[in-house]
């Protein structure tokens, strides 16, 4: 027997698990490394967060993931070559962070990895029936266990798909394995480059699932890349400058996709300039100041995830919201969102004992251990979401 599937299944049969999460998202500000410790499985799976760090990526990375992110025509080669340099780019920086906390690869179980987002395609984005829901991650898996030496479950989104799902938003698995509760109607909010929430209905009482929102952060900083040469709006800085203008908010909210039913999925692939440019024309605002602009898109994206928290919360009683992701650190859209939802509490996900900004890596990790000692059982009462393991599994040799 190859003696790398021997050790799997040692790990499989661990009390605990130190596994690496690995996230990175459509911002392309870096990638978050997370060393968790798990253990269990299913309702009784116990994750400690042992050690965080966010590595930023370069400029010029950035711009070569740019050249095929969320584009349908793009030159192959690109693609190709990307797959295989992010795997290397984030094998390396595991290592990277291994040495800083001075903890050896051999001391870790398993990487996680969601590897790199460069095109989403669900039916009802596309719109097209010739072909499956579909997205695309790269960052090959193979490259990163060559690179680290450990054993690496990664494309976990494949699986979801395959089974009947969107392949998005995943989150619903960890969170309801880790966080759901017999009193509270909790809303797990996390705002990437696209919002999305989990929701957990108090003991069970309905179905819990993951939904997307709308644009989190994405056209904010897609508009802050093209017209600043910044990567995103600090502070937000900017909008807070600016006015938001209702002609231009009326035509944004009135998109099909954020009338659609719950769950749902979406990405820049919708939600991009050209849709910005579009509602401009539409509502008479092609003069807009940058700030003005950016000053809307910020409360766009804030009436997107508070009409659609209202929507699901409508009737219930002791609902909670906490955020977690990169626009927790966008006051003006936090402030937007707490006006939006009124007596609802709003926290940081740090209320529940998990660092905000690692909280998807950390899933991820979930994913795994789900994957190597779990069942799929564990996760059959999330709505219109398979009942699945999901990821693939890369050995060292």
């Amino acid at each position: 027997m190859n003696p790398q599937i021997e050790k799997l299944y040692a790990i499989t049969r661990k009390k605990s698990r130190r596994i690496i999460g690995l996230m990175s998202g459509t911002s392309l500000d870096g990638l978050d490394i997370a060393l968790c410790q798990l253990s269990g499985n299913g309702p009784q799976t116990a994750l400690l967060l042992e050690q965080f760090i966010t590595l930023p990526y370069n400029t010029s990375f950035r711009n070569q993931v740019r050249e095929v992110f969320a584009k349908r025509a793009i030159d192959q080669q690109t693609l190709c070559g990307l797959n295989a340099l992010i795997g290397d780019l984030h094998g390396s920086m595991i290592l990277d962070a291994l040495r800083h906390w001075n903890i050896s690869p051999e001391d870790v179980d398993l990487i996680a990895s969601h590897g790199q987002t460069v095109y989403h395609a669900p039916n009802r984005l596309t719109g097209d029936s010739d072909f499956p829901n579909s997205t695309l991650q790269i960052g090959d898996g193979d490259h990163i266990a060559l690179r680290t030496g450990i054993i690496t479950i990664s494309d976990f989104r494949q699986k979801h798909i395959a089974a009947g799902g969107e392949g998005a938003p995943l989150a619903a698995y960890g969170d309801f394995l880790l966080f759901s509760h017999p009193t509270e109607n909790r809303f797990l909010l996390n705002i990437g480059g696209i919002s999305n929430f989990t929701f957990l209905p108090k003991g069970g009482e309905q179905l819990a699932y993951a939904t997307d929102l709308g644009p989190g952060n994405t056209m904010m900083n897609q508009y802050m890349h093209a017209h600043l040469g910044l990567e995103m709006d600090k502070d937000a800085q900017m909008a807070r400058q600016g006015l938001v203008n209702h002609r231009l908010l009326n035509i944004l909210m009135d998109t099909p996709f954020l009338k659609d039913d719950f769950p749902k999925t979406t990405g820049p692939e919708l939600f991009n300039l050209e849709f910005l440019q579009n509602a401009q024309q539409a509502s008479g605002t092609v003069g807009l100041a940058d700030a003005d602009v950016l000053a809307t898109l910020n409360k766009f994206a804030a009436e997107a995830i508070v009409s659609a928290i209202h929507r699901v919360s409508d009737g219930l009683e002791n609902v909670v919201v906490y955020v977690s992701g990169g626009g927790l650190h966008n006051p003006l859209l936090i402030e937007h969102i707490k006006e939006g939802l009124g007596t609802i509490s709003l926290h940081s996900f740090a209320r529940l004992g998990l660092d905000p900004d690692a909280k998807e890596a950390c899933l991820f990790a979930v994913l795994a251990n789900e994957s190597v000692a779990g069942s799929p059982e564990h996760v059959a009462a999330i709505k219109e979401s398979p009942a699945v393991c999901m990821g693939k599994i890369s050995l060292p040799y």
